[in-house]
C-alpha cells in the first residue's frame, strides 16, 4: 500500500478499517503529497486510495484502474471564510449542497 503518514486523519481511518477487516497491509511507502502517491501507484509500486469524487480524473490522468471501494472510510473537507457571508459562487454552491445533505 501507498499511504499518507500517520499524522493524517485518513490514515488513521484506513488503519481502523484494516484492523476491523483483519487485513495487514504491507506499507510500501508513505507520502505527504497525494500526487506523489498517485505517481508511485501509476509506476506499479502499490495500491493507493483516492476520493470517489475525482476517480474518473485520477484513472484518466494516471492510467490506473479501480480495484475496490471503501465506503466506510470518508475524507472530510472544510471551507473556512473570514467573511461572515459567502460571496464566491463556487463556495456558495458547495455550502448549499452540503446543507442539503445534512437536512
Amino acid at each position: 500500500m501507498l499511504l499518507p503518514p500517520h499524522s493524517v486523519t485518513l490514515r488513521r481511518q484506513l488503519e481502523q478499517w484494516f484492523e476491523e477487516q483483519e487485513i495487514l497491509p504491507d506499507t510500501v511507502h508513505e507520502f505527504e503529497d497525494s500526487a506523489v502517491i498517485k505517481i508511485f501507484g501509476q509506476a506499479g509500486h502499490g495500491l493507493f486510495i483516492s476520493p470517489t469524487a475525482i476517480e474518473k480524473d485520477v484513472c484518466r490522468r494516471y492510467s490506473v484502474e479501480i480495484v475496490g471501494r471503501l465506503d466506510e472510510v470518508k475524507e472530510r473537507f472544510y471551507a473556512i471564510s473570514v467573511e461572515r457571508r459567502l460571496k464566491h459562487p463556487a463556495l456558495m454552491a458547495i455550502s448549499e449542497a452540503a446543507k442539503g445533505d445534512f437536512l
